[in-house]
């Protein structure tokens, strides 16, 4: 029976192409990410293969000291908005949606993991964001 099941499996993601899917998707949701990189001073970078994706969140660029305090609020803000998802080493956002999640689904997640890192970045008065904001880097 778990032969039987393995089998179809394998079938579904070979005849759905979602290993094709993931990696669409996956770039879709990076480049994103990244675009959020440039706006908030909060994250120290971006990060994904396929649609294993991770974000990290740093109160320094330069001493890259972990925002955990940062991503554990990031991560309570999203739940509380619908998206779900966990940390890893305290700073890193990591999001693994399933296989068949479709555009407008990663687009609306993404939309909230937005909203909830614009909430933390403008709630959190950590000095270094602070001067990030203030020099624009």
């Amino acid at each position: 029976v778990a032969c039987a099941a393995a089998l179809a499996t394998i079938a579904y993601i070979e005849e759905h192409n979602l290993a094709k899917h993931a990696r669409e998707l996956g770039t879709y949701a990076v480049k994103r990410m990244k675009a959020m990189k440039e706006k908030y001073p909060l994250i120290g970078d971006v990060r994904g293969l396929g649609l294993l994706m991770g974000m990290e969140l740093v109160r320094d660029q330069t001493t890259r000291e972990r925002a955990t305090g940062e991503a554990e609020a990031v991560m309570y803000s999203a739940l509380s908005k619908g998206l779900s998802f966990k940390t890893t080493m305290g700073n890193i956002l990591t999001l693994t949606p399933p296989l068949t999640i479709t555009r407008a689904e990663m687009a609306q997640a993404l939309d909230i993991l937005e909203q909830s890192l614009n909430e933390v970045q403008h709630n959190f008065n950590d000095d270094s964001i602070a001067k990030k904001e203030q020099n624009g880097d």
